[in-house]
């Protein structure tokens, strides 16, 4: 539909019209970062260069480093000649060319740690980086080199290697898009939730799902995907879709599904994403289900404008929310995780400059930059996997999700970094809405915070500071798993559990350490925890209100999009 949008105020710091020499600058920085995929081909420099000129005047160091190096060095030596007698001849070179390549990133990483004067973050840019060169070296990563491939090979007489050039072929082909026969489509056999698409503006399509039950909890609850993924991440196959859980216990359940930016919703701000998405669907559901407080839950980066919407309406006394639920995400982003070494003023310059050429940051851009962080699971185990051995690739459910990759607005995208990552504002109370800065404070409604035990996207402590920010009960809960897999824990999976701990607002301060001490230990799925807490803060159940008029079927139109 046609994106005709008012002009939103700026959620960050005001900045004229750039200068034709500014311009020049932004075309440079920007041709640059399409090689780079829009890293900063300058931090890493500053980080050799900080590296570097210390490491020159601490002598001390680099005693210890040459220490290291003869110790090494001997050992190889050792190893090489046999001199343990321990060694299967069989597996002996492959063996030693794995322990040159362990004892040579060990030794870089002792090189490039504790050089007294060297700034934290540059310390963690250089380690990041023989970390992708190391990654990249491994002796696994070549058919010459891998035990593995070459049995294969010689079982398989090389038609894995045939195998596996085709599916290079493909994957070339593809751009390592979700492919046309992925065995999970949304509409077909995930995202089957039955609903209706009741509203839709240029940002959104509101979903409200069919009651399952002849009676419901009278407050409905509204779900805040981020708009990082497409929606249906919560609606899955049958038995593990959180929203057929919800409707399913008796709730009258709406999902936003946010629309796949084009270049048209390139000036499409932060607020744009609170006043059409979040306030839009709250207004409508009022107009659905009326004189009803609603439970609102967000995930990640929907959780993050989920707060701000709440600290809005608390600000300006809207009362018409039952809860807030945060599905890890981050509030303060003080401790962001792996996710900082992309985030400073360098990076952020050139990111801008590839957004300004394009409109927006593609999707693939977003997910390269998460499996450059863990390249061994995300990029080289699936390399030898694919191209080596020649196997096909199995998705399950989640992994299709994943790879249903969607862009992000150039404008929001950067307000988003700068405003939250870099600066933090929100946790500061430099945030603006509406002209006025919000407060985490300000939130009354009781709050349900979920971490994920190994979510390295939004770290579980970072998630936490929520308790320090809002001044209300915060019942939090951590889960077993990471920043998806956790989240998608149904009743039945297997090796599951979480600890949760309610905390009131007028309490003091329990800090991480003390949670983990405090709060109690559950086997299982946390959904039904979090289904008591709604239905505990919810009215006497009532007939299941009438469907509002329709659109469209679910899952609507917005989340095919390509």
């Amino acid at each position: 539909m046609p994106f005709d949008l008012s002009p939103a105020p700026e959620t960050g710091r005001a900045s004229a019209a750039p200068s034709p020499f500014a311009a020049c600058d932004q075309l440079v920085h920007g041709a640059v970062a399409r090689i780079t995929g829009g890293r900063s081909p300058l931090l890493a420099t500053e980080a050799w260069l900080d590296w570097i000129t210390h490491l020159a005047l601490s002598p001390g160091k680099q005693m210890d480093l040459l220490l290291r190096a003869s110790e090494a060095a001997t050992h190889l030596s050792h190893h090489a000649s046999k001199a343990d007698g321990s060694i299967d001849l069989g597996t002996w070179p492959y063996d030693w060319l794995d322990s040159a390549h362990r004892a040579s990133r060990d030794w870089w990483h002792s090189a490039t740690t504790g050089v007294r004067g060297v700034s934290q973050r540059h310390e963690q840019v250089l380690d990041a980086k023989i970390s992708e060169i190391y990654q990249a070296l491994s002796p696994r990563n070549s058919p010459l080199t891998n035990p593995e491939v070459q049995r294969v090979t010689l079982e398989r007489g090389g038609r894995n290697l045939i195998e596996g050039g085709k599916n290079f072929v493909a994957d070339i082909a593809g751009g390592k898009k979700k492919a046309p026969g992925t065995p999970f489509v949304a509409g077909k056999n995930v995202a089957i939730t039955p609903g209706k698409v009741i509203f839709r503006n240029a940002l959104i399509e509101l979903i409200q799902y069919e009651p399952a039950t002849p009676t419901v909890h009278p407050e409905p609850v509204l779900i805040v995907p981020a708009w990082i993924m497409k929606y249906y991440i919560l609606d899955l196959r049958p038995q593990n879709s959180m929203i057929r859980y919800l409707v399913g216990q008796g709730h009258t359940v709406f999902s936003i599904s946010w629309v796949n930016p084009t270049a048209e919703h390139q000036t499409v701000s932060m607020d744009d994403y609170r006043r059409l998405g979040v306030m839009a669907a709250i207004d409508t559901i009022g107009q659905v289900v009326p004189d009803k407080k609603i439970h609102t839950a967000g995930y990640c980066l929907g959780g993050t404008m989920l707060s701000i919407a709440a600290a809005a309406m608390a600000r300006d006394n809207e009362d018409r929310l039952a809860s807030v639920t945060l599905f890890a995400a981050q509030t303060d982003f003080s401790e962001p995780g792996e996710l900082k070494l992309f985030i400073s003023d360098s990076e952020l310059t050139w990111l801008d400059s590839l957004m300004s050429q394009s409109g927006g940051l593609p999707g693939e851009q977003m997910a390269a930059a998460f499996q450059a962080l863990h390249a061994e699971d995300l990029i080289w185990t699936p390399f030898i996997h694919r191209y080596l051995l020649g196997e096909a690739e199995n998705l399950n459910d989640l992994m299709s999700w994943n790879a249903d990759q969607t862009r992000m607005p150039r404008r929001m995208h950067s307000e988003y970094l700068r405003s939250l990552f870099l600066n933090n504002d929100l946790a500061a109370g430099h945030f603006v809405v509406g002209g006025r800065p919000i407060a985490m404070r300000d939130i009354r409604v009781p709050i349900f915070a979920l971490g994920t035990a190994k979510d390295h996207v939004a770290p579980w402590h970072s998630v936490y500071k929520i308790t320090l920010l809002a001044r209300t009960d915060i019942t939090f809960c951590l889960a077993s798993g990471g920043h998806n897999a956790g989240v998608v824990s149904e009743p039945g999976h297997k090796g599951r559990s979480y600890r949760v701990l309610t905390m009131p607002g007028t309490g003091s301060y329990v800090d991480p350490d003390a949670y983990l001490v405090r709060a109690k230990l559950c086997e299982g799925s946390w959904w039904p925890e979090w289904q008591r807490f709604l239905s505990e803060r919810s009215g006497a159940l009532v007939a299941a209100p009438l469907m509002a008029p329709s659109l469209c079927d679910a899952p609507g139109t917005y989340v095919l999009a390509a």
